[in-house]
């Protein structure tokens, strides 16, 4: 016995005990950011899913109904699309060939002009001839009108040509008009542009809502509570569901100032859990708190009166546990007791 009170009065000189700590985890809250009727909740508190597997889901009909909305009006303007296309491409080919065509015909009736100026010409020279030779006596009068319906040819020639070339100028000039058509369509389809881009987003839109109607699991881990049931309305940011990742769990201890130079960050602890009697568990310390925990208190503690009571502070200290004791074993809200080696 005097053995055993010895022992015990060397622990109480130097060790640091610290019964204010408990179990705590990162406790995500999952919510919706949209409203609607839960059709679908698969999981109960206690269940361990995994990563990305469905918890919950919202009814989505209305917004999967918008979406094939969507989805065909952009199926009708991707039609429209390739029809003004296709069209533009049968206008291009058309109005080209017609270009092409015209200007072969005026190539060829500006080269025959010379051609019928010359014949006009030399019809001019033969007449002029025959005409001095009847005057003389010395032709004919068949060669006299012979010369002269050539000239009279000549001249119809010329106009011929003439009219030929404005009459082909003025067809490469309607083709030419014609081709204006590919500006107007073009100018529509630069139109379509905005449109399609505009139910693009919209579709992506409606499919995001479509997916944030399924609430999945972002990690490996726990469910600790199930705030609704299937058939209940609910609304953007209401909370649903209670995750943790029984994995990263740790103690958080509140420390007194007194004593906070025993606990600073690498410095081994040892732990006893209510809820495991007899055994003990090992940690570090991770994190010492930059302020003592008054200082987060919603409701300030002020002095008018001029009368103080001095208290002793405690300042929040974050233990890290080690993985193989702590997943299954211990779970947020577990009562903790800390002992340190009282040695700065």
């Amino acid at each position: 016995m005097l053995a055993a009170g010895t022992v015990w009065v060397h622990r109480q000189f130097t060790t640091v005990f610290v019964d204010d700590a408990r179990i705590a985890a990162d406790m995500v809250v999952l919510s919706s950011r949209l409203p609607g009727w839960v059709t679908e909740v698969t999981v109960i508190a206690g269940d361990t899913p995994r990563a990305g597997q469905v918890l919950l889901r919202i009814d989505s009909r209305e917004a999967e109904l918008t979406l094939r909305e969507i989805e065909a009006r952009l199926a009708g303007i991707a039609a429209r699309r390739a029809e003004l296309e296709a069209r533009l491409a049968m206008v291009d080919r058309q109005t080209g060939s017609q270009q092409d065509a015209q200007r072969a015909r005026l190539e060829a009736a500006r080269a025959a002009l010379p051609a019928a100026e010359a014949e006009r010409l030399y019809a001019e020279g033969e007449f002029a001839r025959a005409v001095q030779l009847f005057g003389t006596g010395s032709g004919t009068r068949q060669r006299h009108e012979q010369t002269r319906a050539q000239l009279e040819t000549a001249a119809q020639r010329v106009l011929a040509v003439a009219a030929e070339i404005r009459n082909v100028e003025a067809q490469l000039a309607n083709a030419g008009a014609a081709r204006e058509e590919l500006t107007v369509l073009r100018r529509q389809l630069d139109a379509m542009e905005p449109q399609q881009r505009e139910l693009a987003a919209q579709r992506d839109r409606i499919a995001l809502e479509i997916r944030d109607r399924t609430l999945l699991m972002p990690f490996d881990g726990v469910v600790g509570r199930v705030f609704a049931d299937a058939g209940e309305y609910v609304t953007p940011g209401q909370r649903l569901l209670l995750v943790h990742d029984p994995a990263r769990v740790r103690v958080e201890a509140n420390v007194k100032e007194t004593e906070i130079r025993y606990f600073r960050p690498g410095v081994p602890v040892s732990l006893r859990v209510d809820a495991y009697p007899g055994r003990r568990f090992e940690g570090t310390v991770e994190r010492v708190g930059a302020a003592a925990t008054s200082e987060f208190a919603l409701l300030p503690s002020p002095n008018p009166s001029g009368n103080f009571t001095k208290i002793t502070q405690r300042l929040p200290v974050r233990i890290a546990l080690r993985p193989e004791d702590a997943v299954g074993l211990l779970r947020p809200g577990m009562m903790v007791e800390v002992e340190a080696l009282a040695r700065e």
